[in-house]
């Protein structure tokens, strides 16, 4: 009986920590740093990447329909802000073709195949996870912190839904990136 109380408080806790992550931390977190071999074959190392930009780590999965409406807008963002932002696109919880799907659409993150382990690390256990980590390797946002718009009832199925928030989405971001560039 003890052991069932103490895995339901820590699974409570775990799940409310995930739920309720500001999106400007009052408190600095250093990201944890981590090694990936990107889809391009390159040798990826978030506090390599930090230094020259603000990265925007996206953990997604193919088969996730608020990643997919999520995927324009951030490519959107990459085409304004250029240089001055990377985006690393961190496929998690996918048995699909990640690789084959972000080049069919023809998006331009650095795509990490295989990255449950930093996904977890992170803390990161749904999709989509975005989160931006300033040049001091610092987390500045985090999309879990945001106010979850309310959805009219008529966005029922997933798909409606996703396209429904993902600007919302993206206009946070662009704020943030906006106020921090």
């Amino acid at each position: 009986m003890p052991r069932m109380l103490l895995a339901t408080i820590s699974f409570v806790f775990a799940l409310t920590m995930t739920l309720v992550v500001p999106v400007a931390a009052a408190e600095e977190v250093t990201a944890p740093d981590w090694t990936l071999e990107s889809a391009d074959g390159e040798t990826i190392r978030l506090s390599d990447e930090v230094r020259e930009q603000p990265v925007i780590l996206f953990f997604w999965a193919s088969w996730c329909p608020y990643c997919k409406a999520l995927m324009p807008h951030l490519q959107s963002i990459r085409l304004e802000f250029g240089d001055d932002v990377e985006i690393l696109a961190l496929n998690f919880r996918d048995d699909g073709e990640p690789v084959e799907f972000i080049r069919n659409a023809g998006y331009d993150f650095t795509v990490l195949p295989n990255a449950d382990e930093i996904a977890a690390e992170y803390g990161i256990f749904g999709t989509p996870g975005v989160l931006i980590v300033d040049r001091e390797q610092v987390v500045r946002f985090d999309l879990r912190g945001l106010a979850k718009p309310e959805i009219p009832e008529d966005k029922a199925g997933h798909s409606a839904r996703a396209a429904y928030v993902a600007p919302y989405w993206a206009a946070e971001i662009r704020r943030y990136l906006d106020s921090a560039l």
